[in-house]
């Protein structure tokens, strides 16, 4: 499973010319689920993301985590989280997990998110054509991906 997390001011996910959802202050998240992901996967990163250290204290270093710091939550699948480039140039989705696995993986993640924030993220809508504005804080963007913990 991979996530790319960004820190913003301000993020919404609009559907059909029309806003999903929004949030403020906080994080963007953005899932995408790989062959071979379990909820073990889901779990591991919805930790981390909830840990993460990215926002400023009194001092201004990056020392609290988005609870600590007050923050909203959105999250949004993105399959082509997925690709690979390493062969020419037209990305390869072929890690990607089908939907009926991805799903599961994807609402799991965001019942965690919500569990470990005390609140229920912000979300899009799986597997539809969403048009995701943000405006960046930093900007702070961070990959993780749930292999790199073997």
């Amino acid at each position: 499973m991979r996530v790319l997390v960004q820190r913003v001011r301000q993020a919404s996910v609009s559907i059909g010319g029309r806003e999903y959802s929004h949030s403020g202050p906080g994080l963007l998240i953005f899932v995408g689920v790989c062959v071979g992901d379990t909820p073990a996967e889901a779990e591991y990163l919805a930790g981390k993301v909830a840990r993460l250290r990215i926002f400023d204290d009194q001092n201004g270093v990056m020392n609290l985590d988005v609870c600590q710091a007050g923050g909203e939550v959105c999250v949004v699948s993105q399959f082509t989280l997925a690709a690979s480039t390493a062969r020419g140039n037209r990305p390869s989705y072929v890690r990607a997990a089908p939907g009926e696995v991805s799903k599961p993986l994807y609402e799991l993640f965001i019942e965690r998110m919500a569990q470990l924030t005390g609140r229920r993220p912000a979300t899009g809508v799986f597997g539809a054509d969403m048009q995701v504005a943000l405006v960046n804080d930093g900007p702070v963007t961070i990959w993780m991906d749930s292999d790199e913990r073997r």
